[in-house]
């Protein structure tokens, strides 16, 4: 009878050591997934944003800041996850010089249960990017 118990109780601490692999993996998929996708879309879409015609009138660097929203929201919506649920915060938007400040925020909305009651958590990523440029002068 000893050894059945401990046959139940190693096959328990098997699944459930396979539960939090698989739990904390997740976890850490969908944030480094997220903070990539924010990165990225970030920067790209501050390239997009960047109004050439200021530019070439007086050498000044800025952004449009109502291209920027389009393209990031454009560009995010195209590689999100769809099994997830994405809050997008903007907190601010400098058009010259360029500086963006973003928070996003992942739902993962009964992801498992304890009883009767669904866990949720959320994963949130935020960024505050300056749009560097490289400085040339004619003059050197």
């Amino acid at each position: 009878m000893k050894e059945s118990f401990w046959a139940v109780l190693i096959v328990g601490l098997g699944i459930t050591s396979i539960f939090l692999v698989y739990f904390f993996q997740t976890v850490t998929n969908t944030s480094e997934h997220n903070y990539e996708l924010l990165k990225e879309t970030t920067e790209a879409a501050m390239f997009d944003a960047l109004d050439l015609a200021a530019y070439e009138k007086d050498e000044t660097i800025r952004i449009d800041q109502e291209r920027f929203l389009d393209s990031f929201i454009r560009r995010f919506a195209q590689d999100a996850t769809l099994s997830h649920d994405y809050h997008i915060k903007v907190y601010d938007i400098h058009e010259q010089p360029p500086k963006v400040s973003i928070r996003v925020s992942t739902f993962n909305v009964g992801f498992f249960s304890l009883g009767s009651q669904a866990t949720s958590f959320s994963l949130t990523n935020q960024i505050d990017a300056i749009l560097e440029t490289k400085y040339y002068n004619e003059e050197e």
